[in-house]
């Protein structure tokens, strides 16, 4: 789902997952009609990344409890 936001509204996506300033930047990126593919990228990448971390994250924690 939230890769669908990324896509359609990408500045939505980054404020979703609290990066304010580049959500501010990516709007005004996609304003401009070139801009919106590369602000669509830059929003899926973002949050595959923030995917990443948590997964990371996690696998980390459940090495370090035993």
């Amino acid at each position: 789902m939230i890769y669908l936001v990324a896509i359609l509204l990408p500045w939505v996506a980054l404020l979703l997952r609290g990066r304010v300033v580049q959500g501010v930047l990516c709007l005004l990126l996609q304003l401009t009609v070139l801009g919106w593919i590369p602000a669509a990228i830059w929003a899926v990448l973002v949050v595959n990344n923030d995917n990443a971390e948590r997964r990371h994250r996690e696998m980390m924690g459940a090495l370090t409890e035993r």
